[in-house]
This record gives structure tokens, sequence and C-alpha cells, in this order.
């Protein structure tokens, strides 16, 4: 099934150094915001007590119950709406001392929070010590690395050194941007965006994967087409079963986004954005890559004599 003509000729690879300088705006961006601004690390990663409780009235006064909280000795607490006006998170740093003390600073909480509604349902509470918080955050790291070294050995075998070349920037790209997007939102950044950053690389590569393995086949079957039009034609094939595949994934995440509720929600916006990047990376910014990168045909169609064909032709 297509949704393009067959005969479309978009001219990718003729765009390349404005999507070079868009991705360029994107990645330099994303960085700045992660210096500058740094993320909003959940209680996985920092340590301390999340709060959850659906209140009555339904219409709290935040101003005056983020004043009573920070007056409560407990360090910065942080308030906000968790989907409705009644629906409240609470986050309450690691308090210096044992678990004695963690337990005394929510009794606090839940004193002080008793006596300002009529009604209060604690949905969730939840504790991480400020050792498991660093030892989750340097597993996460850790799961992404390796992650995405492995797509790369896998790559490099498949195909060529340039195609995995290519394929470390478009990674390197989405995973950045990504992350950038957290850093420029603030959206909370815990485990499960971990997780959906490690699901967009592995949706990245297989987009990419299939773009490369167009452009090898074509590389076998066309030994005088000049390298920017065979480029121009791997992608234009595939381009309706890339958007195809973008398109289902995203109708199948806005329902989650929808209906998932808000404990979900910073990790279906990060799919979303996720999936958007990872198209756009494997079309403008891994395919287009391998124009500097010197692709010999011998090399790729498996010749015994690579040399009678020479270098793709510019």
């Amino acid at each position: 099934m297509n949704i393009l003509p067959s005969d479309t000729k978009i001219d990718f690879i003729g765009k390349r150094y404005i999507t070079f300088v868009l991705s360029a705006i994107i990645i330099l961006g994303s960085l700045g915001m992660l210096v500058t601004k740094g993320l909003n690390y959940g209680i996985d990663f920092t340590g301390g007590t999340l709060v959850e409780i659906k209140v009555t009235p339904s219409t709290p006064d935040l101003g005056n119950l983020r004043t009573g909280l920070n007056g409560l000795e407990l360090g910065s607490v942080s308030l906000q709406e968790f989907g409705a006006a009644d629906d409240l998170l609470i986050r309450v740093p690691e308090q210096e001392g044992d678990a004695d003390v963690q337990t005394a600073a929510l009794q606090t909480l839940k004193t002080y929070l008793n006596g300002q509604f009529e009604t209060v349902d604690y949905r969730r509470v939840e504790f991480v010590g400020p050792q498991v918080g660093e030892e989750l955050k340097k597993q996460g790291m850790y799961a992404v690395l390796f992650s995405i070294l492995g797509m790369l050995v896998y790559i490099w075998f498949r195909f060529e050194w340039q195609f995995s070349a290519a394929a470390i920037v478009a990674l390197l790209h989405d995973s950045i941007a990504t992350i950038g997007l957290f850093a420029l939102t603030q959206m909370e950044f815990n485990l499960s965006t971990v997780a959906a950053i490690l699901m967009i690389a592995g949706y990245s590569i297989n987009d990419t994967v299939v773009v490369f393995d167009r452009i090898r086949e074509n590389l076998r079957k066309f030994k005088k087409m000049p390298i920017f039009d065979l480029l121009n034609n791997s992608i234009n094939q595939t381009l309706s079963r890339t958007l195809m595949t973008s398109i289902t994934t995203l109708l199948a995440l806005i329902a989650l986004w929808t209906f998932g509720g808000e404990v979900i929600r910073g990790f279906v916006n990060a799919l979303i954005f996720g999936i958007i990047i990872g198209t756009y990376s494997s079309v403008f910014v891994a395919s287009p890559i391998l124009t500097f990168l010197n692709i010999r045909r011998g090399a790729i169609s498996g010749d015994k004599n690579p040399e009678e064909d020479g270098k793709v032709e510019a």
C-alpha cells in the first residue's frame, strides 16, 4: 500500500544543507537548554517522597497551599496539578536522617493537608532514597549508552562503516533532541523517560535500516547512477513505508496520550516527539551524510574486483 504516488521524486539530498543547519540548531539548542536549565529529575533520580492526592473542595488555592507547604521546614516542596484541578502532585525532598525521619516528614505533610481540605484521598505515596536515586541514574545512563552501542555494532556488521557512521550521527541527533525537549519544557525526567529514549533509538534505527537497505540494493543495481540521484531514489522509494509506519504509530500514541492519564503523559510525550524526530533524521540526516563518506560501489556489491567500478559518481 502506497500513500504517495509511485513516481514521487522529492529532492531530499538537494536540501541537505538546509536540513543540516536545522539539525545543528536543534542540537545546539538542546545542549544549551541542558546546560542552562538542566533536567527536572523525578524522585527516581533525586531521592525523596512523592505524594499524589485528590482533594475536596475541587478548586484549591495553589498559591496559599505552596506557601503553607514551604513553611513546614521540609525543604523546597514542589506542588503541581496532575491532570485535574483537584488532583495534586507533591514532591518532598530527601530529609537528612534515617527512615524514621522520612516517615516523620510524611506524617507532618499529611497532618497539614488534612487540616486544609474537607477530604484528602492519598492515591500514591512513593519514597526513593538518595543512594538508590544515584544508582538508578547511573544505570539509566548505561542502559542508553550500551543499547545505542549494540545498535551501531549491528549496523556495522550488516552494512559498511559508512552506514554505521551515518547511523551514529542520526541516533545522537534523536537522543540529544529528545533530552533537549525535556530540558526546555521541564517535564519530569524519570525512569520511564529513559525507557522512552531507548524506544526512540530503536524506532529511529529501524527506519534508518529500511532506507539503508534500499540504498545498498540500488548501489548494486545501478552501477553508473550519480550518488545524489541514487540516494534520492532510495529515499523516495521507501517514503510511503516510512510515513505509514510513523502515522500508525502516532495514532496509537495519541490515543494513549488522550486516555492514558497523567502518570504516563511524560512517557508518551517523549515517544510522540521521538517518532517525529526519528522519521526526520532517517530521511534528512542519516542518508544525506552518506554523500560525504566516499561509498565504493565494489565494496557494497561484493564484487571480486571492487576497483573496476571505483568510487560512486558524485
